[in-house]
């Protein structure tokens, strides 16, 4: 994740973003891949973990009526995570994450899907990766490296 996170700072900073994290099923990986690196305070403004529905509720804003409409593991509500990080912390850029890192899951929502949010002034893009039952600790890598990947594709955009 380093490589990755390095380029991620060095666009932001070339362009003079700033980035916020809301993690819910990565527990923080992703800003910590960003602050493991020297100078990261430069353009990485905060994270938010927010594993349980009251934390994405609280310190996001995520509707309560999406959550029960949609259910956490959904673009409906990585869109309100991102949307909420952008807002809370006055950034550039937000990413979001929420998913099944397992193990578990059920038929509609297996373990390895995960959905991401990425917040900027242009709006809010969201998608679903499956990465499949990959195990919980591989699943949580994979989502954290394909949020810095996101990030770095809006910076290049």
């Amino acid at each position: 994740m380093r490589p990755a996170a390095q380029e991620v700072l060095r666009l932001a900073k070339a362009k003079g973003a700033t980035i916020a994290t809301a993690e819910s099923c990565t527990g923080g990986m992703i800003a910590a891949a960003l602050t493991d690196i020297a100078g990261s305070s430069a353009v990485f403004d905060r994270g938010f973990v927010t594993y349980s529905n009251a934390a994405k509720t609280q310190m996001l804003g995520v509707s309560d009526a999406t959550l029960v409409a949609h259910g956490a593991v959904s673009e409906e509500v990585a869109r309100e995570m991102a949307q909420g990080a952008l807002d809370r912390a006055g950034v550039t850029l937000a990413v979001s994450v929420t998913g099944i890192a397992g193990p578990g899951g059920s038929e509609t929502k297996p373990e390895g899907r995960v959905c991401f949010g990425l917040a900027s002034d242009r709006g809010v893009a969201t998608e679903t990766v499956e990465f499949g039952a990959l195990g919980r600790e591989q699943v949580r890598r994979a989502s954290a490296e394909h949020a810095l990947a996101l990030l770095i594709a809006a910076l290049e955009g």
